[in-house]
């Protein structure tokens, strides 16, 4: 993609303060992992849970094509006054891109209207082989990716998954362990696009894979808001004589 997008990276970053394992692998933090990974003309900004108003202030939405967000253990402490202000710049076309453990944010499941929950699994201390199969060849997300993405250390998340039928599946995971799960899931919100992924888990290097950087990245394109005409409701007068 050769556009310009405006991109806001939020992370909870709590674990990279508090858990030695995570400090090690992440010490500045996920989401300067990830944002360090974004295509040179891709603008990149960073918010946080402890932030004023969590970082993300009206001005602060109004400045972003797509918000990127991984939580995990403080997704109750996200103030609901945030929560809808991000859902309603979704709504107006802000695109949404919620990482591994964003399942259970506040925002994820206002925007799927379900629990979100799921079967989870740390098989200490290694964690276990996920395997991402690409099911939507094709799609602008996979783009650069071959026929799947082998991470050798993840946390399992297995079926059910409790979400709405994606509007369209890009990835189907195998895991060590068995189990399988929707691991890559578009949606369309009003004018917004909104994609989960779940690779992520805090304790592993998994945001360091180039094919995992390079998914994001795509799906920041794919996300971000084009030129249209806004749609207009309620009562309407007729274009031809009636």
């Amino acid at each position: 993609m050769n556009r310009s997008v405006k991109v806001t990276i939020w992370n909870e970053f709590r674990h990279e303060k508090t858990n030695e394992k995570v400090m090690q692998v992440y010490p500045q933090g996920m989401h300067t992992v990830i944002g360090q990974a974004m295509p040179e003309n891709y603008t990149v900004t960073y918010a946080a849970l402890d932030e004023e108003e969590h970082g993300l202030t009206e001005e602060r939405l109004q400045e972003t094509d797509v918000l990127i967000w991984w939580g995990h253990v403080a997704h109750d402490e996200v103030d609901d006054r945030i929560v809808q202000r991000v859902y309603e710049r979704v709504l107006k076309g802000m695109g949404l891109i919620v990482l591994h453990s964003g399942h259970f944010s506040k925002i994820f499941k206002k925007l799927m209207g379900t629990s979100c929950d799921l079967k989870w699994r740390e098989h200490e201390p290694n964690g276990e082989r996920e395997r991402l199969w690409v099911v939507r060849p094709g799609h602008p997300i996979v783009e650069g990716i071959g026929e799947y993405i082998q991470l050798e250390n993840e946390e399992m998340y297995g079926e059910h998954f409790d979400i709405p039928q994606p509007d369209e599946l890009v990835f189907t995971s195998w895991f060590q362990g068995g189990e399988v799960f929707r691991s890559g899931c578009c949606w369309n919100r009003g004018q917004g696009k909104v994609f989960y992924f779940r690779p992520g888990h805090e304790t592993f290097p998994t945001y360091f894979n180039k094919d995992v950087q390079r998914v994001i990245a795509n799906a920041v394109g794919w996300a971000a808001p084009v030129a249209s005409a806004a749609p207009v409701y309620g009562n309407a007068k007729p274009l031809e004589n009636i």
